[in-house]
C-alpha cells in the first residue's frame, strides 16, 4: 500500500497502538514497553517505534477509559480570542448539543494554550480529543491540517478557512454587511464609513460594504479605517474620522467591540448618537443589548451556528469519511437606538 493510500485509509481514524506496531514491524507488547520506557528494548527497536509514532501522528493516552474504548469524551474548542463576547452564543449552542451526548468541551485560546513554537492544536492532540471545533480567525498550520485528517473537525463561524477534511458552518458575512449598509442608506445616509476587522470574516464584510456603496452610487464616500478589533482601536478609528475634517454621518463597524469604541469616541467629542452619527455593529453580542448603548447590529445567529457545528461534528465522529460539507446560515439585522434618519431625511 502506498503512503497516500495508507493516509486515505486512516483519514478520520486515530492511529492505535496496533497501527504503530504494524508500521514499525514489531509486536504490540513491544510498543507498550517503549511507551513505558522499558530498558529491555533495544535502541534499534525503540527508534523504529518512535518513527512509526511520528509517521502516524500517534499520541499515547494516559486515560484507562480511552485505552479501553478509544474515546475520551472530550471535544476541543480552539478559540482565537476568549475576550471576544461573540463566542458566548456560539459556545452556548455547542454546549446544548454536546451535553446531551455526555461530551465535555475543553476550551483553548492560542495565546495561552501552546508553548512557544508549538501549534495551538498540539495540546488537544495530547488529550486525544474525540473531535475538534475551530472557532475564530486561527491561522491554519501543518499540525492543524494533519489533526483534521485524523480527528473529526468542524470550523465554526468563519469563512474562507480551508482544512482538507473539516466541515464548515458560518454566517453569511456578505449578506449581513449588505443589510447593515443598506439600512443606513435607507435612512438617507450617504457618507458612511467602515471600521475594518483584520480577519477573514472582516475582509468579507469590508468587501460587501464597498460593493453596496458602489451599487448605490456612493463609491466616492467609501472610507475604511483599519483596526485591530479592540475597543481602543475602534475608539481611535472613530476619533480619526471625526477629527479628519469630514466626519461621516454614519459608520458600519465590523463588530460590536469596535462599535462600542466608536460610541466612546463620539461621546468624548460631543458627537450625538444617533442624531449626528448613526452607528451599526456586527455580532449582536450582549454589549449591543446594554440599555444605554442600545446598538443596532447584525445578528449572525451564533447560537444556531454553534448548534449546527456540533451536529455536524457528531455526524463526522460517527462517519469519519463523510464528504466535506459547508453550511452558511442567514443573519438578520437588529435595529435599536444607535441609528436614525440622516439630517434632512426625516
Amino acid at each position: 500500500m502506498s503512503g497516500n493510500e495508507a493516509t486515505q485509509q486512516r483519514r478520520g481514524k486515530r492511529a492505535t497502538i496496533v497501527d504503530v506496531a504494524q508500521e514499525a514491524g514489531v509486536s504490540r507488547a513491544l510498543v507498550s514497553l517503549v511507551l513505558r520506557g522499558s530498558p529491555k528494548v533495544s535502541e534499534q527497536k525503540r527508534k523504529a517505534v518512535a518513527e512509526a509514532m511520528a509517521a502516524l501522528d500517534y499520541r499515547p493516552s494516559n486515560a484507562a477509559r480511552s485505552l479501553a474504548s478509544g474515546r475520551t469524551g472530550i471535544v476541543g474548542v480552539l478559540l482565537d480570542d476568549l475576550a471576544n463576547p461573540w463566542f458566548v452564543e456560539l459556545l452556548d449552542g455547542l454546549k446544548s448539543v454536546f451535553l446531551e451526548k455526555d461530551l465535555r468541551m475543553v476550551l483553548g485560546d492560542p495565546r495561552y494554550l501552546a508553548r512557544p513554537g508549538e501549534s495551538p492544536v498540539s495540546p488537544f492532540m495530547d488529550l486525544r480529543v474525540d473531535g475538534l471545533v475551530i472557532a475564530g480567525d486561527i491561522p491554519p498550520d501543518e499540525d492543524l491540517a494533519r489533526a483534521s485528517m485524523h480527528t473529526p473537525t468542524v470550523v465554526a463561524g468563519i469563512r474562507g478557512f480551508d482544512l482538507p477534511a473539516a466541515d464548515l458552518v458560518g454566517n453569511d458575512d456578505v449578506a449581513g454587511a449588505r443589510m447593515a449598509v443598506e439600512h443606513l442608506i435607507d435612512l438617507g445616509h450617504r457618507d458612511i464609513a467602515h471600521l475594518l476587522a483584520p480577519t477573514r470574516s472582516g475582509a468579507l464584510r469590508a468587501s460587501a460594504y464597498r460593493d453596496t456603496m458602489s451599487r448605490n452610487g456612493l463609491q466616492d464616500y467609501v472610507r475604511v479605517e483599519q483596526t485591530d478589533m479592540t475597543e481602543k482601536s475602534g475608539f481611535d478609528a472613530m476619533a480619526r474620522l471625526i477629527d479628519g475634517g469630514r466626519p461621516p454621518t454614519a459608520v458600519f463597524a465590523a463588530n460590536d467591540v469596535l462599535a462600542v469604541g466608536a460610541l466612546s469616541a463620539a461621546a468624548e467629542r460631543s458627537v450625538s448618537v444617533p442624531s449626528q452619527l448613526s452607528l451599526v455593529g456586527y455580532d449582536n453580542t450582549y454589549l449591543g443589548q446594554i440599555r444605554h448603548l442600545s446598538l443596532t447590529t447584525v445578528d449572525p445567529v451564533s447560537r444556531d451556528v454553534g448548534i449546527r457545528a456540533a451536529e455536524l461534528l457528531l455526524e463526522r465522529m460517527a462517519e469519519p469519511l463523510l464528504p466535506q460539507r459547508t453550511e452558511v446560515l442567514p443573519p438578520h439585522l437588529v435595529v435599536r437606538s444607535s441609528t436614525t434618519a440622516a439630517t434632512g431625511s426625516r
